[in-house]
């Protein structure tokens, strides 16, 4: 086995949770079994997914739509702040809205955060080793999601804000050997139907 060869990576924020985020809303497990099928025909080597109870649920009931492909935990595709800007990275006229947002998360979620975004980046973009593309889902959270994106354009660290995914949408990065990371699919809920999209976007947002 020698060389490297690209890897796709599949996307998706979870499916819509309860309002105490304990469990799917039957509109989400509705959304996760739909994503699932629109992935059969994907040959993916694994289902990734965050320790927290919607990713989770979600990624398993994907699985359940395909054939035998392995789901697996991880901590780095879960729910945290993957980067603190200071105010001067930041456009002058938001700033002040942008640091509060920040500041209203948990102290752990803030600190621990960017050691979690640097693990995802390590574990799930890049080309990988050997002569076979492959092909894998990351079952993750709205700001993993835009990090992931936000790297793959290289664009600022706080760009990452702003980048945002609707539950059970599907993205899809493309990193081959030799070139920048492709975005291929953006937001893509395709597989949903009219009812099912947009949840986790104010409603001014669906479009």
């Amino acid at each position: 086995m020698t060389g490297t060869a690209a890897r796709y990576l599949y996307l998706t924020r979870h499916a819509e949770a309860s309002a105490d985020e304990s469990e799917l809303t039957e509109a989400g497990r509705r959304q996760a079994v739909l994503l699932g099928e629109r992935l059969r025909g994907v040959p993916l080597a694994a289902v990734h997914h965050g320790p927290l109870a919607r990713a989770e649920q979600t990624a398993r009931l994907i699985g359940e739509q395909l054939d035998g492909v392995p789901l697996r935990r991880s901590a780095a595709a879960g729910d945290y702040i993957p980067y603190l800007p200071v105010r001067e990275e930041l456009p002058p006229e938001t700033a002040d809205a942008m640091l509060g947002f920040l500041a209203g998360f948990p102290a752990e979620e803030r600190e621990q955060g960017p050691g979690l975004a640097a693990a995802a980046v390590a574990e799930f973009t890049g080309p990988v080793a050997g002569d076979e593309p492959r092909h894998e889902l990351v079952v993750t959270h709205n700001f993993l999601a835009g990090w992931l994106v936000r790297a793959a354009l290289d664009a600022p660290e706080w760009r990452w804000m702003g980048i945002n995914h609707a539950n059970a949408a599907l993205t899809v990065l493309r990193y081959a050997p030799g070139r920048p990371p492709s975005i291929l699919l953006f937001n893509d809920a395709g597989h949903l139907s009219a009812d099912l999209r947009w949840t986790g976007f104010p409603p001014e947002l669906h479009v």
